[in-house]
Formats: structure tokens, C-alpha cells, sequence
């Protein structure tokens, strides 16, 4: 059984728990009003799967927190930002509980956000995948309990494989404070070794 990744407490040591071999830290750091910690891996993936539940309500006055899988970054045509996430987010409304979503950057263009699931219980896992679809290269789906959820997404230039990531922020809401609330826990965490799949677990 694989022991889950308690993403809890931020600090500037990056502790790696439950993630096994061929994983690494991509790092800790406060960055535009969000602190973020992200693991990683060795090499790049054509996809990236977690089961991510949400362990706490978030303790911050304002912004959101969230805990997704990711690949991609600032690795598109010509450096630029391009990447393609998906996770559970949390804001801080009385009575509210989190929600999936997932978040497209393509070139210049500014990030969208997509709603997917709202009133996610707290401890409740959800699967959730990117992955760059089979015999269509440059072209990723989202999907969330082994149901597509997005249509196919087309990513410049990232056929042969992006950074894929497994990562908890936290984000002050423009408030310069204090944030390092990181209520969330990912098991099963797998990278794609090809397109439509191939799949092998993260660990580290």
C-alpha cells in the first residue's frame, strides 16, 4: 500500500515523505504572494496521476489553497509559460468545502480556470490526471475518477515530454502575509511513460 504525502506544514526545509525512488524536490519558496512546495520528477512524463484529498479546512484570511498534479511550466515554445493542472482548491468561505478544478496556460495567454466538482467532503480522495493523448501528439485531457473531464487540450511543442509535478500552494490573496497552510494529502502519485499511459509510480 502506498503511504500517502502529508503536504501540511511549509518550512524551508523540503521534507520528501512517502514518495519512494525516482522522485526529487523541486523546492520551497514564497513567490508573488503564494508559498508553494513541489515534488517532482527525475525526468520528463507524459502525464501525471494522484489521488489528493483535502485533510483540513484552510486556516488563511483570504486567497485560496490547493494541491494538484501538474505538467508542464515555463517550458513552452520559446521558454514561455504552458502547462496543464489539475487538483482540489479550497478558499476561505464559512461552510464551504473544496472543489476540483483544473487550469490551462498556454503562450501568452493568461491562465483559465475550470470548475469540475464543488463540496468535496474533507478526507474524501479524488483521482485526478493530465495525460498527453495516444496517436495525437501535442494534445492532453484532464480527467478526474477515471472519467474525462476536459476536451483535448492542445500544448504546443510538448509531445516529447514535460516536467511533471505534485504540488501544494498556498496563496495570501495579496495581503503580503503570512501563508503556509498546506492541508493536503496525495497517495498513488504515478507518471506516465507514454502517451495514453504506461504508467509506474512516483517515488522518492
Amino acid at each position: 500500500m502506498t503511504k500517502p504525502l502529508r503536504v501540511l506544514l511549509f518550512s524551508a526545509a523540503v521534507a520528501c515523505v512517502g514518495l519512494g525512488g525516482a522522485a526529487h524536490a523541486l523546492g520551497g519558496a514564497k513567490s508573488n504572494g503564494s508559498s508553494y512546495l513541489t515534488i517532482g520528477a527525475s525526468s520528463n512524463a507524459y502525464g501525471i496521476s494522484a489521488r489528493i484529498a483535502q485533510v483540513d479546512a484552510p486556516h488563511i484570511l483570504n486567497g485560496s489553497v490547493a494541491g494538484s498534479v501538474r505538467v508542464g511550466g515555463r517550458e513552452g515554445p520559446l521558454a514561455l509559460k504552458e502547462w496543464l493542472q489539475v487538483g482540489s482548491a479550497a478558499f476561505p468561505v464559512p461552510g464551504v468545502t473544496g472543489e476540483i478544478y483544473y487550469e490551462v496556460a498556454l503562450p501568452r495567454q493568461y491562465p483559465t480556470y475550470h470548475e469540475v466538482l464543488t463540496g468535496v467532503p474533507l478526507g474524501t480522495y479524488t483521482k485526478v490526471t493530465v495525460l498527453e493523448m495516444r496517436n495525437r501528439p501535442n494534445h492532453w485531457r484532464v480527467w478526474v475518477n477515471h472519467k474525462p473531464v476536459s476536451p483535448p487540450i492542445l500544448l504546443p511543442e510538448s509531445h516529447d515530454g514535460l516536467m511533471a509535478t505534485a504540488k501544494s500552494t498556498c496563496f495570501d490573496g495579496g495581503t503580503d502575509g503570512q501563508c503556509s497552510d498546506f492541508p493536503y494529502s496525495f497517495r498513488d502519485v504515478k507518471i506516465a511513460r507514454a502517451p495514453g499511459g504506461g504508467w509506474q509510480h512516483l517515488t522518492g
